[in-house]
């Protein structure tokens, strides 16, 4: 079968925070549940490049290359005998309106489209991630800075946590519509300098306003890989 929808995914810039599972609750899809690691759960900011993006094998002119950022939690779902490891999107942000449309039409998701940029400055050992977004005037950022060379996630570690999510979730009505992302297994960065720009309550809720100005718990840049959806 074609897949739906495949892309290259790359420079993975994620701020990752404890919040309280009570603001996720109003959030979760029916049939699934909030997924925990040692107690805790997790909302992240997420940016990234989607490069040579293609719908059913074709490319769209003047869409295949442009930037996201996400808000996002972690939940799972019970099939047969194993867990569906997955995430849910608050929201999503993109600088194309018909990507923006083709996501809420055929999965429910949460896209607003916002003019966008991005600056990436990776010159060995040194990376600067950078992606920002303008609503009305002013421009917001996501901006992280690494050195070194990506290390391979461990079993069982955090890092493991937030990237190994590989279904996605959402409320549609009726029922819940889920899809599954296919991906390697990246390697990261860890990060020596932070920054998150934004006005929360307007992009996310207020609810979430305190979860964010907190210090994330952790801080690092994916390398990225081909996808498939």
């Amino acid at each position: 079968m074609q897949p739906f929808l495949t892309a290259n995914w790359r420079y993975i810039a994620m701020l990752n925070y404890v919040v309280d599972p009570r603001i996720l609750a109003p959030l979760v899809p029916p049939g699934t549940e909030i997924d925990f690691e040692n107690g805790e759960t997790f909302v992240s900011v997420v940016g990234f490049l989607f490069l040579d993006t293609r719908l059913l094998g074709l490319p769209i002119p003047l869409h295949r290359d442009f930037e996201e950022v996400n808000l996002r939690f972690y939940v799972r779902k019970k099939s047969a005998d194993t867990w569906r490891r997955g995430v849910v999107f608050v929201r999503e942000l993109v600088p194309r309106r018909v990507v923006a449309l083709i996501a809420r039409t055929f999965y429910g998701e949460p896209y607003l489209a916002l003019p966008m940029k991005h600056e990436i400055e990776h010159v060995d050992p040194n990376l600067k991630v950078e992606y920002s977004w303008r609503r009305r005037s002013k421009w917001e950022s996501l901006k992280i800075s690494a050195r070194g060379e990506p290390q391979t996630i461990a079993a069982g570690s955090h890092a493991e946590f937030i990237t190994e999510h590989y279904w996605g979730y959402t409320c549609v009505k009726g029922g819940c519509s889920e899809y599954r992302v296919q991906h390697a297994r990246w390697k990261i960065w860890n990060a020596e300098s932070f920054e998150f720009s934004g006005d929360v309550a307007a992009l996310y809720g207020k609810q979430f306003v305190e979860t964010l100005n907190q210090s994330p718990r952790s801080a690092f840049i994916a390398d990225g890989s081909p996808i498939i959806i």
